[in-house]
């Protein structure tokens, strides 16, 4: 399946409607938005894997930085991600898995992805992960899924983004890197929507004990009042972290349950989960405005709408859940690639 990615033109490649943007949250993260054009890109569903959105927390003092596990890739799709280690130069471990027909992803310095100007490329150093389908070290290139979209780097950009050449510097230690080894063909839809189904309970009994929005609502004013004092280019990683990564993990979700049931058999949860997402959105323009003018009355109780569709999400989904886990009960999981 490998060459389906290998072959693929920047130019005339189409992002997956997920990225569309006239989503609430055009894009997530950089882990799942390259992953779900990968999957694009392979002829696969990438709204079977999103069931572990159900499992999001508030983690004290951000969002869970929500990431598809490598057993639901591998179960619903085939395809084995592990870690890959790194002992000699990154290209060249990424050169000898692309030749193998593997897929690789690579944490690099967002400075200097091309795909990002105005936001970080040549502006901001910035940690970020790219899944990379083509790679050429003679000719200083390279071809790469990363956030909503396919992209091509080379010359300057491709040593920068692996510290060669005039970039080269001793680094503390190498990047994180993952390799995906690829089915020699696609598993059928039906399993794969019976394996998402399955999926969905594991991650429904996996839910936060408590309501998270709940838990963000005690240290949000905290928050809010820390952030006043400081430069207001640290409101976009609080963001980020925060708001966006709730508000889009349950665009996500509310995506999710519209696949499983077209006919309507999870409307009611997936409404609930885009009302998080439309009130996470909401809220965070609310905020870039209040701290602007430094006024923050009752900007608090904006997190109530999404505490209160967060109990809804969950308690309407309940039931479904329990009836398809009944339906599911004699049908084994499939079993997975050895």
């Amino acid at each position: 399946m490998f060459e389906k990615l290998a072959t693929l033109d920047p130019q005339t490649y189409s992002p997956h409607a997920l990225h569309d943007a006239e989503r609430i949250w055009p894009e997530t993260n950089c882990y799942i938005d390259l992953w779900i054009e990968a999957l694009h890109a392979l002829g696969l569903e990438p709204e079977a894997m999103l069931g572990f959105t159900l499992t999001q927390d508030f983690e004290g003092d951000q969002f869970t930085f929500f990431k598809v596990p490598l057993e639901d890739l591998e179960t619903l799709y085939d395809i084995r991600a592990q870690e890959l280690a790194i002992y000699e130069p990154t290209e060249r471990h990424v050169a000898t898995q692309i030749g193998r027909g593997r897929l690789c992803l690579v944490e690099v310095d967002s400075y200097f992805l091309p795909d990002t100007p105005g936001v970080s490329y040549r502006i901001e150093h910035g940690k970020t992960t790219v899944a990379i389908t083509a790679l050429d070290t003679s000719a200083r290139t390279m071809r790469y899924f990363h956030n909503g979209g396919f992209f091509a780097l080379e010359g300057e950009d491709f040593d920068g983004v692996f510290q060669r050449g005039l970039h080269a510097q001793a680094l503390p230690f190498l990047p994180y890197t993952e390799f995906a080894k690829l089915p020699a063909t696609a598993t059928a839809p039906e399993t794969r929507r019976t394996e998402a189904l399955r999926l969905l309970k594991v991650h429904y009994d996996r839910r936060p004990a408590a309501n998270p929005f709940l838990a963000y609502a005690t240290t949000f004013a905290t928050d809010i009042e820390a952030l006043s004092a400081r430069p207001f280019e640290i409101f976009h990683k609080y963001a980020f972290n925060t708001l966006r990564q709730a508000g889009a993990n349950f665009e996500l979700a509310g995506t999710h349950l519209d696949w499983l049931g077209p006919n309507g058999e999870f409307a009611g949860p997936a409404e609930a989960a885009r009302e998080i997402a439309a009130t996470c959105k909401s809220l965070q323009f609310q905020l870039a405005r209040a701290l602007a003018r430094k006024k923050f009355a009752g900007l608090g109780d904006g997190l109530t709408p999404a505490a209160n569709a967060w109990d809804r999400l969950m308690s309407d989904l309940g039931p479904a859940v329990s009836r398809l886990a009944k339906e599911c009960k004699d049908t084994p999981a499939r079993r997975r690639a050895a």
